[in-house]
């Protein structure tokens, strides 16, 4: 009777370790398969900068970023065009809302592009949105009215979810030395989108009356003045496209049931332990709720102040161009849209050399706060001097106007870059996505706003040039700086917290 019971028992732990063998190898064959954990396996034996990869993040940023800002130099002229606005001084009122369209779409969805990136990986939604660029961005550009050109401009933002992925997946493909590096790239690009992108759209639009030689009135791109800039910028997205198809996946996918997630890692072979332990951290802080992010002060203090400065940015982007081409009775240089695209070709160019070059050792000198803090003060006082540029003329002010547009972009991109890094360091892998998403739909809320409010106020400050306080344009750049230094304040303690290590 005993020698049965022993050969029960005997039999039952063989059974037990055969099993527990078992659920070894399905776990080790899961890590095989698992695109993250091929990319930590990367990592480990690559120590040096992924340039492949960040390269692939760079064209893919600026894939997103330059439809965003390429219709300001020419939307003036768009609304015009439109005869939507009864008067000269209400065109900035329209043009307000059409760039505003784009914000306000990105701001309902990029919580839930965020969410389904952490659920089915980033390549999907990157690749849907490289399409969402290809199609809506066209067909902005072949927009007969006010009201086609905010809806193709709506559902261009709101489909378009590429941004808070690709900021996960930069800090996921490379080490944590390098992750300075990796957000100077994201925001590099995203900024020279944002300056690039313009400069085409002044360059290009109204082809048949800049180039009458090469397009005639009575082609596409005389019937439709605005699309030769668009569909440029839909040619190379498409080329992205096809880029982002060799993109590899960054989220890890093992499979696990919630049983198994329990089963702890140091059970399996020694040289796995490291790697397991790390697995196991990042599955118990996968079945947090979305609720610990709202919790997460690092987080949600850094997205405050990312908010107010991209409210700043975006308000600063309409207000700009719109300055610019303004008639000099009203403050403005009286440029054509040729001459802002000239301008901001050139900022583009010295915001790359600075992110790419220098921002990378600023930043493991200062850290990210104090370089935020330093190009905020520093725009203060640059944006203080653009009414009094204004009353210049000839070479001084084009010299003038090229530099202050140049350090205006490379401050407030190495203020992006800054909260991009607290941003990412103050959640796990597992929340990056949604984290990343949050941060968007907050951003392009504010980012809605500031197109319409920088359009109303310019519309407004028009009408008050010879106001006894701050007349005219003197009152548009004031009021930038009061949001400016709102942000620099809450950069400093009790408010803004870095995520600790």
């Amino acid at each position: 009777m005993a020698e049965n019971t022993e050969e029960a028992l005997l039999k039952k732990e063989d059974e037990e370790e055969e099993a527990r063998g078992a659920r070894r190898r399905r776990q080790r064959h899961r890590r095989e398969e698992c695109p993250g954990c091929e990319i930590e396996r990367l990592k480990e034996t690559n120590r040096g900068v992924p340039y492949k990869l960040f390269f692939y993040v760079w064209i893919i940023v600026l894939c997103a970023a330059l439809p965003i800002s390429s219709l300001f130099p020419f939307l003036y002229f768009m609304i015009r065009d439109f005869k939507i606005a009864k008067r000269e001084e209400d065109i900035g009122f329209y043009a307000g809302y059409v760039g505003s369209a784009f914000m306000f779409g990105r701001a309902l969805t990029s919580v839930l592009w965020g969410m389904l990136a952490d659920r089915y990986g980033r390549k999907p939604v990157i690749l849907f949105g490289t399409v969402t660029v290809v199609v809506f961005n066209t067909l902005f550009g072949l927009s007969t009215n006010f009201w086609m050109a905010v809806s193709t401009r709506f559902l261009l933002g709101s489909l378009c979810g590429i941004l808070g992925p690709m900021r996960a997946y930069a800090s996921e493909v490379c080490r944590k030395e390098y992750q300075a590096l990796a957000m100077s790239i994201i925001s590099t690009s995203w900024g020279i989108g944002l300056v690039i992108g313009p400069a085409i759209g002044g360059y290009l639009a109204q082809p048949a009356e800049k180039f009458p030689n090469v397009f005639s009135e009575k082609s596409i791109f005389g019937r439709f003045p605005y699309f030769l800039p668009c569909l440029l910028i839909s040619v190379f997205s498409l080329g992205v496209m096809v880029v982002a198809c060799w993109l590899p996946e960054s989220l890890h996918r093992h499979g696990e049931s919630s049983e198994e997630c329990d089963i702890p890692y140091e059970a399996l072979e020694a040289e796995e332990n490291k790697t397991l332990k790390d697995e196991s951290q990042r599955n118990e802080k996968s079945c947090q709720t979305s609720w610990s992010l709202l919790r997460n002060w690092p987080l949600m203090s850094s997205i405050i102040v990312y908010c107010v400065f991209q409210l700043h940015d975006m308000a600063y982007t309409e207000i700009f161009s719109l300055w610019a081409i303004s008639p000099w009775k009203f403050g403005g240089l009286s440029y054509s849209t040729a001459d802002v695209g000239e301008v901001l070709a050139l900022s583009g160019f010295g915001l790359l050399l600075f992110q790419l070059f220098l921002y990378p050792r600023v930043e493991r000198i200062c850290g990210p706060i104090v370089v935020s803090r330093v190009g905020a003060a520093l725009s203060i006082i640059l944006l203080s001097s653009y009414p009094f540029i204004a009353k210049l003329t000839g070479i001084i002010l084009t010299i003038l106007v090229d530099s202050a547009s140049i350090l205006k972009n490379v401050l407030a991109v190495s203020i992006t870059t800054g909260l991009f890094l607290l941003q990412n360091r103050a959640v796990t892998q597992e929340q990056r996505g949604a984290a990343n998403g949050l941060s968007l739909s907050a951003m392009s809320l504010f980012k809605a706003m500031g197109p319409a409010a920088g359009g109303s106020i310019f519309s407004w400050a028009q009408k008050r040039q010879n106001a006894s306080f701050l007349p005219g344009n003197h009152m548009v750049f004031f009021i930038l700086n009061v949001i400016e230094a709102l942000g620099l304040l809450m950069t400093f303690k009790p408010f803004l917290t870095q995520p600790k290590d």
